[in-house]
């Protein structure tokens, strides 16, 4: 019975020490990670895209929480798996790594000496006190200080360089663990939200993972909303102007703070990132001016969100519908529209567009008023992301432990020479590097070239 729980122990530690299995978890984790990245994540999915979905596909991508994939529990589970696999790979190999580093192998032995490919024998001139004198002196000059060792008769030099870059892959693990502990503090103890703000309103909460309410503490007031388009009609940059309330009174120091993509405001932890926007459907104001096609001056109509308008000869006009640049749903024409509605005495309502760009456009409708788009006072709301994250100082950390890990890791090698010096003044010498061999026999070489006119 001992036997047998030993054995699955041990095979359970063997699993876990597995470069297989960090390999397949790397690859598992990629692979999903992009699926997060194609599918939109809540709580930011476009209505848009669930109406473009079949039932069937809807479905299965929430059963198997492609929506919220980053807080789904097999995501989570690859997670603690793979961190589990690093500290198990670390506790089986650092060891003998911390070995090498701190109790080197001082002497040049016959069996040390067979297992290095980069060997000479020279044949220097002087006693063995000078040999050893000198060419610890060289050494010291020319690579590092080197530890001198007397044995058996013979003298030991040992010298090395960057012992400690073998430790570089364990700390990219620690680093991966530490990252792993930053986001469980962010998933703990932060949240992620969302919010609308009206232009000239404010919000103190925010929407969060699974409708869920949550109080700020404070406020924020959305003061200016702006948008600007690229000539395709698509959104160059959209950029919110953003007050912080306590107590319904402005926060010194953030007033009027503009934020835009990538550059979110932050304020007591909490990070407000502009994310979306779109009309506020409430308290638009638009102008038009409007005359009669048989002569007469024109006048001038404004027309309020949701409101009808009186016109000549008993009829009524009112907005449907506004966009700040028509590009993005006809390609030809450009800038702002506004689709209205006239109601003629026992005729049927009459729908069309009318342009700010094309102010003549409307008389080829032929209609017995022509319209033309004089612009609008639209509001409109900003679409907030908001985060609050106490670990992201603990993730910056274990980011940058593993650049730090990285440059070890690839970037240094461990270089080591041994020389053994015999009374009959034979010198060996030999070298080995932990990376880019090629590179040290060069320098090798160079080295014990320099020794033998010594």
């Amino acid at each position: 019975m001992t036997t047998n729980n030993k054995g699955f122990l041990q095979s359970l530690w063997d699993f876990f020490c597995s470069l297989k299995l960090a390999i397949s978890l790397i690859i598992a984790l990629a692979v999903t990670s992009i699926i997060g990245t194609v599918i939109p994540q809540a709580p930011n999915i476009p209505e848009q895209y669930i109406q473009s979905l079949s039932q069937t596909k809807l479905q299965l991508y929430e059963k198997l929480g492609f929506f919220d994939m980053y807080h789904s529990w097999w995501y989570i589970l690859l997670l603690y798996l793979f961190t589990v696999n690093l500290v198990a790979c670390s506790m089986k190999r650092l060891p003998r790594v911390w070995k090498t580093v701190t109790e080197p192998s001082l002497t040049l032995d016959e069996g040390l000496e067979k297992s290095l490919s980069l060997t000479r024998d020279l044949k220097l001139k002087g006693g063995l006190a000078s040999l050893k004198d000198g060419l610890a002196g060289f050494l010291s000059k020319e690579f590092s200080s080197p530890v001198v060792t007397e044995k058996d008769g013979e003298v030991h030099l040992y010298a090395q360089k960057n012992p400690w870059c073998r430790l570089g892959v364990y700390v990219v693990h620690l680093s991966i663990v530490i990252i792993f502990i930053g986001a469980i503090v962010g998933s703990l103890f932060g949240y992620k939200g969302w919010v609308q703000i009206t232009e000239g309103t404010s919000e103190s909460k925010v929407l969060g993972r699974n409708n869920k309410t949550i109080d700020l503490g404070f406020a924020v007031k959305l003061e200016k909303f702006s948008v600007a388009f690229y000539e395709t009609g698509a959104p160059k940059e959209f950029k919110s102007i953003l007050t912080v309330l306590e107590n319904g009174k402005p926060v010194s120091g953030y007033v009027n703070i503009p934020i835009v993509v990538n550059d979110p405001l932050t304020y007591k932890g909490i990070t407000f990132y502009q994310s979306s926007y779109g009309p506020a459907g409430e308290g638009g104001t638009f102008f038009f001016t409007v005359k009669d096609r048989k002569g007469g001056a024109p006048i001038k109509i404004t027309a309020r969100q949701g409101e009808s308008v009186q016109l000549p000869g008993g009829r009524t006009m009112h907005v449907t519908e506004s966009t700040q640049d028509v590009r993005q749903f006809i390609p030809q024409m450009s800038g702002p529209a506004a689709r209205i509605e006239v109601h003629s005495p026992g005729k049927q309502p009459d729908s069309f567009i009318v342009f700010r760009n094309f102010p003549k456009l409307d008389e080829d409708r032929g209609g017995d008023l022509i319209f033309s788009y004089d612009g609008s006072d639209e509001k409109f709301y900003t679409g907030l992301q908001v985060a609050k994250d106490p670990g992201v100082w603990v993730v910056w950390f274990g980011c940058t432990l593993m650049v730090i890990g990285i440059i070890m890791a690839f970037f240094m090698s461990h270089k080591r020479i041994w020389v053994r010096i015999s009374s009959n003044g034979r010198v060996v010498v030999a070298g080995s590097a932990s990376k880019n061999q090629p590179a040290f026999q060069g320098a090798f070489e160079e080295l014990t070239a320099k020794m033998e006119k010594l």
